[in-house]
């Protein structure tokens, strides 16, 4: 089986501008087992909707990524935009997945209830917001591992049903 082509887009004013250290999309990274993801792209954009979405649409439409992991931007901070920006490109979203981030955070901090994250789809691609902080973006792809390779065979029509639970 080919590997899941994914592509992570950390979303941060400090990081764009070279004024801080991008230590969320490393994380991710570090995250996905080798041989099952194929990690074909990395960007760091500033929090303007425009540009998140512009990166999403191209990742998706044009490098057709199987899997698109932002980081930051999740936050109740004026400038947290990246749910905005991803639900402006997405035809789906995927409800469950957001909650499971959500349930899965809560187990380590209840500021966890904080983040306005969602999971969609465009196309053939799964676009999932996670947090901003290293650990949080960590541990929301260790959730997200079991379900994510039968989610992304099911949308490209690789798989039909579920496996045994």
């Amino acid at each position: 089986m080919e590997p899941i082509r994914v592509a992570v887009l950390t979303v941060s004013d400090r990081c764009s501008r070279g004024e801080a250290q991008d230590l969320s999309g490393p994380a991710i990274i570090d995250s996905l087992p080798a041989g099952q993801f194929h990690v074909v792209s990395a960007e760091i954009v500033p929090d303007v909707q425009a540009e998140i979405a512009s990166v999403l649409t191209r990742w998706a439409d044009e490098e057709a990524c199987d899997l698109i992991l932002t980081t930051g931007g999740t936050g109740f901070s004026p400038r947290d935009i990246t749910p905005e920006a991803t639900r402006a490109v997405i035809e789906r979203e995927a409800p469950g997945l957001a909650l499971l981030l959500v349930s899965e955070g809560l187990k380590k901090t209840p500021f966890a209830a904080l983040s306005r994250g969602i999971v969609g789809i465009r196309r053939g691609t799964v676009i999932v917001n996670l947090p901003g902080s290293p650990g949080g973006a960590r541990e929301g792809v260790q959730a997200l591992l079991p379900i994510l390779p039968h989610a992304i065979d099911v949308l490209k029509v690789r798989e039909r049903g579920h496996p045994s639970s």
